[in-house]
């Protein structure tokens, strides 16, 4: 049977709440929360995971912060992946939360709708999804990998509606005006020529090397991108680009890094006078052009990168009058 008693400072006033389980079978259960809903949820919770059969000690999870294993996740995980720098912010975000402070125990479904609804009022859904991703994972690498008995209080909240997919293209003069302004950006004008030839991401073209790019067999090897390994096909055009390009002495293609990009591209835009488009735009910009040049599905995946037919397919309404055409 749970109880939920009021925890109280010296002058009587309350300044918590403490439930305790007590179940013939089970050892005494026993945790302090902020506020009395918290603390009824997480007694109804281990109630019903005696009840069910499924109840297992959480001591360790008891004594393990959130912070504790966002840091430890962050060391043994996210320092691993490609995007580890994106990910490092998001871990650093959620450890200025409150939350950071409670142990993974504590840490309930009811909560995590809370941050879903409080975060989905500051960033986008996707920003938002991300979020609550990494969350997810945490919880799932400290059950299986970290010996920590902790139930996923993520798996119960309802993740934010995907965002509507963009499909940005450039508008007719759009294309001269940004070479025109990005003159006066340092290699801008050819990563963005570069960009419109081979949908290249913005990672990939910025950690370019040259002992990547295979002038006389006219193709770009990738081993490091989102997607994996991959041969990019050079154009006459993007073949012409990097010839002109000095050799620098580190190797690299281009001296200047991701974010520079980003920041560039958006004064570049701003300069021209071009509303609402973005550096992955040009990725999109260049996948439907191939599908206008009459590369099928295969062969347009092949260059890109897309590890899917259906990440595709939302591309082949471009070529709809191409199609009507053929049809006669």
């Amino acid at each position: 049977m749970a109880s939920i008693t009021p925890r109280k400072d010296r002058d009587g006033i309350t300044i918590g709440w403490q439930a305790q389980v007590r179940r013939k079978g089970f050892p005494t259960q026993s945790r302090t929360f902020d506020k009395k809903g918290t603390a009824q949820a997480w007694a109804r919770q281990v109630e019903g995971d005696m009840e069910r059969g499924v109840f297992v000690a959480t001591s360790l999870a008891d004594k393990t912060a959130l912070a504790d294993a966002l840091d430890r996740y962050a060391r043994e995980v996210t320092s691993s992946k490609k995007g580890a720098l994106q990910e490092f912010r998001r871990i650093e975000q959620w450890k200025r939360h409150p939350f950071a402070a409670r142990p993974l125990s504590n840490i309930l479904p009811h909560d995590i709708a809370a941050y879903r609804d409080a975060r989905l009022k500051e960033v986008s859904p996707a920003t938002t999804r991300l979020e609550l991703a990494l969350i997810s994972h945490i919880f799932t690498i400290a059950r299986k990998e970290w010996g920590i008995p902790v139930t996923n209080p993520v798996h119960d909240v309802r993740m934010p509606a995907k965002s509507k997919e963009r499909d940005r293209r450039l508008a007719r003069g759009e294309e001269e005006k940004l070479l025109a302004t990005a003159e006066m950006f340092r290699e801008l004008p050819e990563i963005i020529s570069l960009a419109l030839e081979t949908a290249m991401r913005r990672s990939e073209i910025a950690r370019l090397t040259w002992d990547r790019v295979l002038l006389s067999k006219r193709t770009i090897i990738l081993d490091d991108g989102k997607s994996g390994g991959r041969s990019v096909p050079l154009s006459s055009r993007a073949r012409e680009i990097l010839d002109s390009l000095p050799r620098r002495l580190d190797g690299k293609v281009f001296s200047i890094g991701e974010n520079f990009i980003t920041v560039g591209f958006a004064r570049i835009c701003a300069r021209a006078g071009i509303e609402d488009l973005r550096f992955h735009d040009l990725r999109h910009e260049a996948t439907s052009r191939f599908f206008e040049k009459g590369l099928n599905p295969m062969q347009v995946s092949a260059i890109t990168g897309h590890k899917t037919l259906q990440m595709l397919k939302r591309y082949t309404h471009l070529r709809a009058e191409d199609l009507a055409k053929m049809l006669g």
